[in-house]
């Protein structure tokens, strides 16, 4: 499947981009490519942190931007648990989703048509630590790709 050419700035098509927020670690690593393959496979562009590695340039500007030329998201904010030698929580894909929400909810213009989905690895667990976020439709993917992908498959159109 080829991607569509870039728009006269260079960049991806908006409309077709999906901003990408998981973990990157080994342990999630077939779920990730699953969900690259998936966004592909559904005729769309994934876009996340790893696509570019510039030491020069700070993470959360680049976060910013793949957000802003982005019109989806897909966001799985299954890993908070606390980390074993800091015992602190990871609180990257809270953050990421909380700027996705903040310029659908803030932004101008083609801002206000962005649309993600919500992934975590049980029903109703964000709860204990994002209850701001009730109200929303999370899908649980069990931290099995077969549920992952028919996640996708179902949001095809998203």
């Amino acid at each position: 499947m080829s991607q569509s050419p870039p728009n006269k700035s260079g960049a991806p098509d908006y409309g077709r981009c999906v901003f990408i927020n998981c973990p990157f670690d080994d342990g999630y690593k077939q779920l990730f490519e699953a969900t690259i393959f998936s966004v592909f496979d559904c005729g769309y562009i994934p876009r996340c942190a790893l696509e570019v590695y510039d030491s020069g340039q700070v993470r959360i500007e680049k976060i910013f931007k793949l957000i802003a030329g982005c019109r989806f998201g897909i966001h799985d904010i299954s890993r908070t648990e606390l980390d074993a030698h800091s015992q602190l929580p990871r609180f990257n894909m809270p953050l990421e989703l909380g700027i996705f929400l903040g310029a659908q909810r803030f932004g101008t213009g083609r801002h206000k048509t962005k649309n993600c989905l919500i992934l975590d690895r049980e029903p109703y667990r964000y709860q204990q630590f994002l209850s701001d976020i009730s109200g929303q439709d999370i899908a649980a993917h069990h931290g099995k790709i077969q549920t992952l992908s028919r996640r996708y498959a179902t949001g095809c159109t998203l």
